[in-house]
């Protein structure tokens, strides 16, 4: 048996941890999630980093500007993942720990003259007009812009001058957040800005004590070793054997993999269903992966293709006894498709429990074993789906006043379609394409049949 992967990291990780050029204090290890996210990041032409971004409406002149900054830095300074930098050292990933990485900004708004031919991307249910245009297309394009050495957090506020609103873009790179993470920044923010106070400038309240960042990065260093911990118990053979079972069938598309970065003109559609109560929330997850690769069999040589479809889709949280700390702790578990009609919800709620099973196995591993079981396939993805419980995420507090959030469209996506499901007072379902691959027509069609899967799995009426 090859050895794994996670143990094969390690052994790289604590030589260069060792050498006499780096202290061990400096460089800490990073989980599989995190290391995939550099790698992918080295090997796209355009270096980009893979980005998580939360857009709040606040009423114009909540927002201080340097009074945000301070709060960004004190909350940066309680968290590693926030400080330094993801970088790879002698071929190995790691985090090189140093000064908060963050950047708080006023993105500067074009008039929407400058823009004669209207919103780049159809408005969403959730999103007002008024802040559709040049407030939305300045953060897409600062967000797009990413520099490639970081910082780790950046904090945007866009505004026209005729807004009642103004937009903050409270945007990670994904190595230092998931969902866990999300609900740990607005909260954290939040607190960090209201002990901020109104100071004249950086830094007019001190930074955190010595002993308080030295308790951080012990707390990281222990939530990232356990999950490593994890992942290599999760490589062996009974882990091999059921991903083999499960993934062997898969194949590349017939159109190719496709390549790095290119799906930079994306479309977004929008929906939102009654939230789900009671037992029947527990189905809620299998009916939106049925719903998904409904969809994505639609788009798959128009609807009559016979590939078994690889449909990601990220789950986990910290090890069990683990520091509530900022990071990426996810593994992407991969959910075969076959051709022909929607599932039966029961069976498929069965075979998705079993991989549940087998969450901690890392991806690569993954592939190596749907590989050796015959599967064609180089762990391309036809869809993405993400769900977020809106209830495990504190609102963002800023001044008194809660942050109203608001989504926009035209990121870029690592899979031909994605949808991201929040599950809070509704059930907004959220269906994004690569405009390259397929058209508007053909998209809004394979979205129709995702929202009739999905309401006949859910009971709910159209």
């Amino acid at each position: 048996m090859h050895p794994s992967i996670t143990a094969a990291y390690l052994a790289r990780y604590r030589s260069l941890a060792s050498a006499a050029e780096a202290a061990p204090a400096v460089l800490l290890p990073l989980t599989g999630a995190q290391r995939r996210f550099l790698i992918t990041r080295h090997r796209d032409p355009r270096g980009r980093t893979d980005v998580v971004p939360l857009f709040f409406a606040f009423p114009r002149g909540t927002v201080d500007l340097p009074r945000l900054r301070r709060a960004a830095v004190r909350l940066a300074e309680r968290h590693p993942a926030l400080c330094g930098e993801f970088t790879v050292l002698r071929g190995t990933p790691v985090l090189r720990l140093g000064e908060p990485s963050v950047e708080v900004a006023r993105v500067p708004v074009e008039p929407a003259a400058a823009h004669p031919e209207g919103p780049a991307h159809p408005e969403t249910p959730e999103a007002p007009a008024h802040l559709d245009g040049p407030v939305r297309a300045a953060l897409r394009r600062a967000l797009l812009d990413w520099p490639a050495d970081g910082p780790v957090l950046r904090l945007l506020l866009a505004a026209g001058p005729d807004d009642e609103e103004e937009l903050l873009a409270v945007a990670l790179d994904h190595a230092a957040c998931d969902e866990q993470s999300l609900g740990l920044v607005t909260d954290g923010l939040g607190a960090a800005y209201a002990a901020a106070g109104d100071g004249a400038g950086d830094g007019a309240d001190g930074g955190a004590p010595a002993a308080v960042r030295a308790e951080a990065v012990a707390a990281y260093r222990a939530a990232v070793e356990g999950q490593l911990a994890a992942e290599a118990a999760a490589a062996g053979p009974a882990a091999q054997a059921h991903w083999a079972a499960r993934l062997g069938a898969l194949a590349e598309p017939a159109h190719g993999a496709r390549p790095a970065g290119a799906a930079r003109s994306t479309g977004m559609a929008a929906e939102r269903l009654p939230a789900v109560t009671g037992a029947a929330r527990g189905g809620v997850f299998p009916a939106l992966l049925d719903a998904v690769a409904t969809a994505a069999r639609h788009l798959d040589g128009e609807g009559g293709g016979e590939r078994v479809l690889a449909l990601g889709y990220p789950w986990g949280g910290r090890p069990a006894d683990a520091a509530p700390v900022l990071g990426c702790f996810l593994n992407t578990l991969v959910h075969p498709a076959p051709p022909g009609p929607p599932r039966d919800l029961d069976a498929l709620g069965a075979a998705w429990w079993d991989d549940l099973d087998h969450a901690d196995t890392p991806y690569d591993e993954v592939v190596r074993a749907a590989r050796a079981a015959g599967a064609s396939w180089s762990g391309t993805l036809d869809g993405l789906l993400t769900f977020e419980d809106l209830h495990r995420r504190p609102p963002l507090l800023i001044g008194g006043a809660a942050g109203r959030e608001v989504h926009l469209a035209g990121r870029p996506l690592a899979a031909p379609i994605a949808v991201s499901a929040s599950h809070g007072e509704d059930l907004l379902v959220r269906f994004a394409w690569d405009r390259e691959r397929y058209p508007g027509d053909a998209a809004e069609t394979a979205f129709a049949a995702l929202l009739a899967t999905l309401r006949r799995h859910l009971g709910t009426p159209a």
